[in-house]
């Protein structure tokens, strides 16, 4: 007999945020645990989760994923309380937080999210330390990938005639 194919794929990465590297410069980065309840997990499991528009808050020597967004199953059961955008606990090391600390407040580097995958059975968040690029940055490296694509087209076109 045939054995059945999964339909899982193997992929961990649960959500990305395409468009961090374009309007950020980043340079650092960091892996955290995210402190989830339990309907948060079954949502990310349906890939329920949108990290588009978040970021990472340092308040009080801890650090917070603020705006992403987790829906709700319909299914949840009806007596926990599902906030969607609530702020998630990251999990990182004392040395780790010291670190995001310094470079926020006395370097201006803003704590940006990029990916949220799974690592074994839990859930990581990728963010990079990250400054802001100017529209002239942004109009720069457009430029430099259209030219490594053009690059590519004519090195393809003079094998194909050489």
């Amino acid at each position: 007999m045939a054995k059945k194919k999964s339909k899982q794929s193997n992929s961990n990465t649960i959500a990305l945020n395409k468009k961090a590297r374009h309007n950020y410069a980043l340079t650092d980065k960091f892996e955290a645990g995210m402190s989830l309840q339990g309907w948060e997990i079954k949502s990310i499991r349906s890939g329920k989760v949108n990290i588009s528009d978040c970021y990472v808050m340092l308040k009080d020597g801890e650090a917070y994923l603020v705006g992403s967004e987790i829906l709700p199953l319909n299914a949840a059961s009806s007596h926990v309380v599902c906030d969607p955008v609530r702020s998630r606990k990251l999990l990182l090391n004392r040395r780790e937080l010291d670190r995001l600390i310094g470079a926020v407040e006395r370097d201006g580097f803003s704590l940006v999210a990029t990916a949220m995958y799974w690592k074994q059975c839990w859930v990581k968040l990728e963010f990079y330390l990250g400054k802001g690029k100017k529209s002239h940055d942004k109009r720069a490296d457009i430029k430099d990938r259209e030219w490594q694509i053009d690059k590519g087209r004519l090195m393809k076109n003079k094998n194909l005639n050489g």
